[in-house]
């Protein structure tokens, strides 16, 4: 379970909380560190926070964008202290555990997304998410460092990781009660579904795509809520294909017979 994770973290400014991330990594037996547009190096200062994890730091993986660093997942968790405007799936650290164990019981990459130390992560970042976590905190003194959010995230993915017994948290139980016939899908392919699905939309005359307002956020919310696999996938756009199709057809008969007309 533990190796389908990954801690990401996304524009750290601090060197030292990206040193102190490898170290509660390794203290609970995870290895994976994605850097999104890191604004602070790997250096002395992150080796020493890190307290002999720095294998962990030497193979971190940078990447550009957050979309870039969780394309190969298929359950994606952001962390967030902020009520949203849309309501999104939210789940405690415990919670969370039990639905990555789930997840890593269908093979897929898990990202856990820790965002920046003086504003988290933004709406956007956050849609990218299949459910946001909060740790509860005291009220009166809620704020937390980054590397202290890694901490107890990876204690909780521990504590699933060698979970035994009636609890059916461990990761050989399947997601959906059964053995599924399907790999989840990646952030990747849900996105170009996505896509797809939008530009259907746009195309059939349901989406104004100069007044989307919130729906295509709406729309994820609904499909990543869902779970879907990559069978679920290939279903959704070659439906979309199909529409997209038909409506081209309608389009060409249209101008065909206006050109007849104007005969």
């Amino acid at each position: 379970m533990l190796d389908n994770i990954q801690i990401v973290m996304v524009n750290t400014t601090h060197s030292g909380n990206i040193g102190a991330a490898a170290r509660a990594m390794k203290n609970m037996g995870l290895s994976r560190l994605v850097l999104v547009d890191p604004k602070a190096d790997i250096n002395e200062e992150a080796i020493q926070r890190s307290s002999r994890a720095e294998d962990i730091l030497h193979q971190a993986v940078i990447t550009d964008t957050l979309e870039e660093a969780i394309a190969d997942c298929g359950f994606v968790v952001g962390t967030s202290a902020r009520s949203r405007n849309i309501p999104w799936p939210l789940l405690n650290p415990r919670e969370c555990a039990t639905k990555v164990a789930q997840a890593a019981g269908q093979n897929s990459r898990i990202a856990l997304v820790f965002g920046r130390e003086s504003s988290g992560l933004t709406n956007e970042e956050l849609h990218l998410c299949h459910a946001h976590v909060h740790i509860p905190t005291d009220e009166n003194f809620s704020s937390l460092n980054v590397s202290q959010a890694i901490q107890v995230m990876c204690y909780e993915m521990r504590l699933a990781a060698i979970s035994e017994g009636g609890d059916q948290s461990s990761a050989d139980h399947p997601i959906w009660g059964v053995d599924w016939d399907y790999e989840l899908a990646s952030h990747a392919e849900l996105n170009g579904m996505l896509q797809h699905m939008e530009q259907t939309m746009v195309d059939i005359g349901f989406l104004d795509p100069n007044t989307p307002k919130q729906t295509m956020a709406r729309m994820r919310r609904l499909y990543q809520r869902a779970g879907m696999d990559k069978m679920e996938i290939n279903i959704m756009r070659g439906m979309f294909s199909a529409v997209q199709r038909q409506q081209a057809s309608l389009k060409t008969a249209e101008s065909a017979e206006q050109d007849g007309d104007s005969h």
